[in-house]
């Protein structure tokens, strides 16, 4: 009868002892190689940066987020891909403005780069979407904080190495 217990321990014995030091490997996913744009923010508490890949009927999707706190004050950050970032990419080329007396809508061109601020102003909340590519969408939205802040934070995002990682 064959001993299991003692051919295991010969079999892990003739293993280098760097293979059984190291860490499993493991596949980087798609949309993890978004993770490193997703930055840290001076005077902000970030939660692990998340994502998802799906190809579905001959569509790709990813988007990679990462959300905020400070003080009551929340912001969740996302870069999209495919069909969830066809819809603000439209909104962007639309060249949509809309003011009211509780907020507004603008879009514009910032520093060569296709912008489009929402603005709510009795909760101070909004967003700014960022057109990265013709199929990419950088999203911003925020709760708690003033819509200059707000874009001072956006611009720290290497908007332009966002786009350079997208897939060919």
């Amino acid at each position: 009868m064959i001993d299991r217990r003692r051919t295991l321990r010969l079999a892990l014995a003739a293993l280098p002892a760097a293979l059984l030091a190291s860490p499993p490997a493991r596949a980087e996913q798609a949309f993890e190689r978004f993770f490193p744009f997703l930055i840290d923010l001076p005077g902000w508490t970030g939660d692990k940066p998340d994502g998802m890949a799906m190809q579905l009927g001959g569509l790709d999707i990813m988007t990679a987020t990462r959300k905020y706190t400070r003080d009551g004050a929340h912001i969740e950050v996302g870069i999209l891909t495919g069909p969830a970032a066809q819809a603000g990419l439209a909104m962007l080329k639309s060249g949509m403005k809309l003011e009211t007396s509780e907020g507004h809508v603008v879009t514009e061109t910032v520093d060569g780069v296709k912008m489009a601020r929402t603005y709510t102003a009795k909760d101070k909340s909004g967003a700014i979407l960022i057109g990265v590519a013709d199929s990419a969408l950088f999203n911003f939205a925020y709760t708690g904080i003033t819509e200059d802040e707000a874009r001072g934070l956006a611009k720290r995002f290497d908007w332009k190495g966002i786009a350079a990682a997208l897939p060919k």
